[in-house]
């Protein structure tokens, strides 16, 4: 036994020895000593590897043993070391700006540039290197950085310096507003199928917030023809090697080099236009296998872009077997100004250990992302010794003072001083915003209406005030799951009634349920196409009542929440008495010729007689949708089900119950809908579309607010929304019938403005609209619009007809939002 044992030992001793890890650290330099930021370090033969950071260090942990180092950097001469290491070891390199032989080339009759001959080899290899890997497994590190340069004093109303202060910038406002690394194990499998689990994650000011960083989010493969990077560019980014690429680009070869025994081909990629999506800089393309071996491309402003002035994107390629090449290591930089704001960052990603035939569970690629609670519990020992990339002093400096402000903030102290500087209530709260009153600690948020959306003037109660306030308080500070109560008065100074509601909402399960009580005025138009402050402006200044009002005395009561999947259904119970009121004011500001207010009831505009009758209601609506989507994402505070590539079908059912409560009602309306926004057509833009059907099934009891009502718009101010029409009378084509309706929306991004210079500065977007209506009463209701979007403020020309009457409405212009 007592020799078992002493065996066990020694064997435990050797095998710790043998396994012993140590560092390897040092410097990357140019010959002039300067850093070469971002520098890879590789293990030959493995896809192992580092980075070193923005300051040309690097450090990397490897098990003692005998290494080939290698050293690669995009535009410098690769460096290989051969180390013998048996404990911590500093190794600083230089790396020699690489030198690209240009040989006697053969230009062709047309003077064509060699480099054009291997793009067209590129591009005919493209498609395969593109499906070489079917499925792969690998370990990804990725670090990022945001600084600001620059900022205001102010910004709407919100001191800059105090918020400065609140998140650790300098008295100037500069500093460092996102640091964080994260590490994450990365699946794939062809066509296009991603798994990430985050692993680790650190966050600079916070020990429980998770990593914003992903792993997808960087992957910019250039062997696809488009770079689709939603947010970032309104249209997609052309590959240098695309099929269309000759189309877009010109090419130049700047020289050959050899590497591993294989010959480079230095190519300057250039748009040939300056406003198309297209990118500058250098593609790096293996001779023979026409594959590429690095890239060094930028993106700029004129191209279009979004929030950056200049992004650039760097990539390294290693061959992880004689065949098939991976990613190795990538780096994204941008720097861009907005509203006086200046900042600059970068995102970089080092992939190790990949596995070209790896084994997956059948439905592991259903969850994109998973990023389970505790995720940031490593503390500051772990990330030392496993971070790639070591940290700049600029960066460890931001952590220290960030743990500490993340320390400070989580202190009642803390947070009840915030609240009395945030709680202040001023004139300008009162009238314009309305009033926040925060309890942090507690995670309590009261919020008061401005006066500026409260008070109203209409036809029906002349001048009122409608206000109101809601308390939402939050109980899990891990799934964010919230209740809240709200409630509402409401006054007419000429009709003299006086309203009040309120109501509540909280979780049940997975569901949540929301019960409301009370009285109030409401539009006869169930989708509220007018807001009452719009509505206002034109009574008081166009006298033009356009809003259209009712009474009623309410109890509801919704159930609403996801059954599986794409699957999400809701229940609603309404019991209501409503009344029909008339105008009791006649007051405007102005007096335009030929404009006269009209009746309370659309159907009469020139009498004001009464619409319905007092009248009692109960209806149940039961409403189920399904996307098609099973993919999600999970994080700490639950899952979150994205968008499917498919459309969204709906069913909806309501049955007005007579006798239940006192009701008079007695009908049935069953409806169907399917819709998709933003369908991706590439370089032309994105689509999206709605159609819906309904019918009536029985009307032996019903009343105007009952019939199915539009979103139209008669008015330059318009609400937006893919279901709305953009010239239809908001009330006299609803129906107690039978409807079709369909809407497109086309977005160009700006596919032919881009031409023009100061519009493609603005950004400006064309936008088309088609609307179609048909009810029995309307027959076939046609509206075509063009227009143009900046940000989300379309201004929109738009024209409408009926085709079973003949009637033309003229072109009308309107701005929706």
């Amino acid at each position: 036994m007592r020799f078992i044992l002493l065996f066990g030992l020694c064997f435990f001793i050797c095998a710790v020895a043998s396994a012993q890890v140590v560092t390897l650290k040092g410097k990357v330099t140019d010959e002039n000593g300067k850093p070469v930021p971002f520098a890879s370090i590789y293990i030959r033969n493995t896809t192992k590897g580092a980075s070193a950071n923005g300051d040309g260090d690097y450090s990397i942990k490897l098990p003692t043993g005998q290494y080939e180092i290698l050293y690669r950097a995009v535009g410098y001469r690769q460096e290989s070391l051969k180390i013998d290491l048996h404990n911590d070891q500093a190794v600083n390199v230089t790396l020699r700006a690489e030198t690209y032989e240009l040989k006697a080339v053969t230009i062709n009759a047309t003077g064509e540039d060699p480099a054009y001959a291997i793009i067209r080899k590129a591009i005919r290899k493209r498609k395969a290197h593109l499906d070489e890997i079917k499925a792969y497994s690998c370990e990804v590190y990725i670090k990022g950085m945001q600084k600001l340069l620059a900022a205001p004093k102010k910004f709407m109303g919100a001191d800059i310096n105090q918020i400065g202060k609140e998140i650790g910038l300098d008295s100037n406002r500069r500093g460092i507003v996102y640091l964080s690394e994260s590490e994450s194990k990365l699946d794939y499998k062809y066509p296009g199928q991603f798994h990430e689990e985050m692993i680790s994650s650190k966050f600079a000011g916070s020990n429980q917030m998770f990593s914003f960083n992903r792993a997808t989010d960087a992957m910019a493969n250039f062997y696809e023809n488009l770079q689709d990077w939603k947010g970032l560019s309104n249209r997609p980014l052309i590959s240098p090697i695309a099929e269309n690429a000759l189309f877009y680009y010109k090419y130049k070869l700047i020289g050959t080099s050899t590497e591993n025994g294989v010959l480079i081909n230095k190519i300057k990629v250039t748009p040939k236009r300056g406003h198309d999506p297209c990118f500058d800089g250098y593609i790096y393309i293996i001779d023979g296998s026409w594959r590429i071996y690095a890239l060094d491309l930028y993106i700029t402003s004129r191209a279009n872009i979004n929030f950056a002035d200049t992004l650039r994107v760097s990539q390294q390629f290693l061959p992880a077997d004689s065949n098939r090449w991976v990613q190795a290591s990538g780096k994204i930089e941008f720097g861009g100004s907005l509203l006086g704001f200046r900042l600059k960052g970068y995102f970089i990603y080092v992939y190790k250990n990949y596995d070209l035939n790896p084994v997956f569970n059948k439905n592991e690629f259903n969850e994109l992302l998973h990023i389970p609670p505790k995720v940031a519990k490593n503390d500051s020992a772990y990330w030392n010794k496993e971070r790639p990339v070591p940290l700049t002093g600029e960066e460890r400096l931001d952590y220290v003072k960030k743990d500490k402000l993340a320390a400070k903030r989580d202190s009642k102290q803390y947070l009840d001083s915030l609240d009395k500087v945030t709680n202040k209530v001023s004139p300008r709260s009162v009238v314009l915003t309305g009033v926040n009153i925060v309890k942090r600690y507690k995670r309590e948020f009261i919020h008061l209406d401005p006066l500026v959306t409260s008070i109203l003037y209409n036809t029906v109660e002349g001048p009122a005030l409608n206000y109101g306030f809601s308390v939402r308080k939050e109980y899990d500070s891990v799934t964010h799951r919230a209740m809240g109560f709200g409630a509402r008065a409401r006054y007419g100074f000429s009709d003299h009634l006086f309203d009040a509601n309120a109501n509540a909402f909280f979780p049940v399960g997975n569901f949540y349920l929301n019960v409301a009580a009370g009285t109030d005025v409401v539009d006869l138009n169930s989708h509220e196409p007018i807001s009452p402050f719009i509505n206002s402006i034109y009574t008081l200044f166009q006298r033009e009542n356009y809003e259209k009002l009712y009474q009623k005395k309410f109890v509801t009561a919704s159930l609403s929440g996801r059954i599986a999947g794409g699957w999400q259904l809701s229940a609603s119970m309404e019991w209501a008495d409503r009344r029909w009121l008339p105008n009791s004011s006649d007051y405007s500001f102005f007096h335009p010729d030929g404009n006269r207010f009209t009746s309370n009831n659309p159907l009469t505009p020139g009498q004001d007689v009464p619409l319905f009758p007092e009248n009692q209601l109960f209806k149940i609506t039961l409403r189920t949708t399904y996307d098609f989507s099973s993919k999600y994402e999970t994080y700490p505070f639950g899952r979150r089900y994205l968008p499917s590539a498919y459309p969204t079908i709906g069913i909806t059912y309501t049955k007005g119950i007579r006798n239940i409560f006192g009701s008079d009602v007695d009908y049935d309306l069953i409806s169907a809908d399917i819709s998709k926004q933003d369908i991706n057509l590439g370089m032309y833009g994105r689509t999206s579309f709605y159609a819906g059907a309904g019918k009536f099934l029985n009307t032996n009891s019903l009343y105007f607010p009952d019939y199915k009502q539009f979103s139209g718009n008669e008015v330059f101010f318009a609400r937006g929304g893919i279901n709305s029409f953009l010239l239809l009378n908001y009330y006299v084509f609803s129906t107690p019938d039978k409807y079709i309706e369909g809407h497109l929306e086309h977005n160009f991004s700006g596919f032919f403005l881009n031409k023009i210079p100061l519009v493609r500065k603005l950004k400006l977007q064309e936008i088309v609209d088609v609307n179609y209506l048909s009810t029995p009463a309307l027959k076939n209701y046609y509206e075509l619009g063009f227009g143009v979007q900046y940000l989300n403020i379309r201004l929109m020309y738009g024209e409408s007809f009926n085709s079973g009457s003949n009637i033309r409405d003229g072109l009308r212009l309107a701005v929706s939002f």
